[in-house]
């Protein structure tokens, strides 16, 4: 009977937890669901209904929520359907004509002899990125913007197409004289860095990662550098970016001196 007398509504104490209890939820509802909503809102809402709403983070009627934009031209290119998939015979032939404009920088054949990038065997996926980029000015360059911006879509595909049949540089690394760096092959995983190999051939490639053997070992820090210093925006979820403001000083030399390693040419006679 004692243990019914201490719960009633009639005690004492009980009332006065009951009414302090309630006083504290209405308190920390009106702050919450009224005054901060007002607050930051910065205008008078409509009732407590709209309160209520805005603390929620519902939009109301009429309200439409500013989107998030980028300061800066995120690429168009849709990369898994930027290109055909069947090889094009016609597209190829295009291409080959087009590519004349393009073999004193990168090579009668698409292998470069000076720094910059070979484009032979590249993925069609990641050439068409990069003139499509590079026409948008997404990715801005002193002598492929002027030239990109005339190229029509169907130039682009072609020289997509033309590039990519060519047959690439393979990868030239003794192991005795040239053992893979660290960062190539397993990455720093405590720093969020995958292997380079795993997008960028050798062991994998994500689609839209270009085939870097034989590449030039100046242009591979310029672009590492670019990413690092946010000049170069075109990547794709600001993967490359994040991943070279990881790495270290070091480990970008290590990775361009890696890729970069060719055979020595043959002797003149041979």
């Amino acid at each position: 009977m004692d243990g019914d007398k201490q719960i009633s509504v009639w005690n004492r104490w009980t009332a006065t937890s009951v009414g302090v209890t309630t006083a504290i939820f209405l308190m920390a509802a009106g702050l919450g669901f009224v005054l901060l909503p007002r607050l930051e809102a910065g205008e008078q809402v409509a009732g407590i209904w709209d309160s209520i709403c805005r603390a929620a983070g519902l939009p109301q009627k009429g309200e439409q929520p500013e989107a998030v934009r980028p300061d800066y031209k995120t690429s168009l290119v849709k990369i898994a359907t930027a290109v055909p998939r069947a090889r094009n015979e016609e597209a190829i032939g295009r291409g080959a004509t087009l590519a004349q404009q393009c073999a004193i920088c990168h090579g009668p054949t698409g292998v470069s002899r000076a720094d910059s990038p070979n484009l032979a065997g590249q993925y069609a996926s990641v050439i068409y990125k990069q003139l499509r980029d590079f026409k948008d000015g997404v990715r801005v360059n002193a002598v492929m913007s002027p030239f990109a911006v005339k190229l029509s879509e169907q130039d682009m595909q072609d020289l997509a197409a033309y590039y990519s049949y060519l047959p690439r540089l393979p990868g030239f690394h003794p192991p005795e004289s040239h053992p893979a760096p660290r960062i190539v092959v397993s990455g720093a995983p405590t720093r969020g860095i995958a292997p380079c190999g795993s997008c960028h051939g050798s062991v994998e490639n994500k689609l839209g990662s270009p085939w870097l053997e034989g590449q030039s070992e100046l242009y591979l820090k310029t672009q590492l550098a670019a990413f690092v210093s946010g000049s170069r925006q075109n990547d794709i979820n600001e993967q490359m970016r994040n991943v070279a403001r990881a790495m270290t000083p070091e480990e970008i030399d290590q990775a361009a001196k890696y890729y970069a390693n060719k055979p020595p040419p043959y002797p003149v006679g041979e």
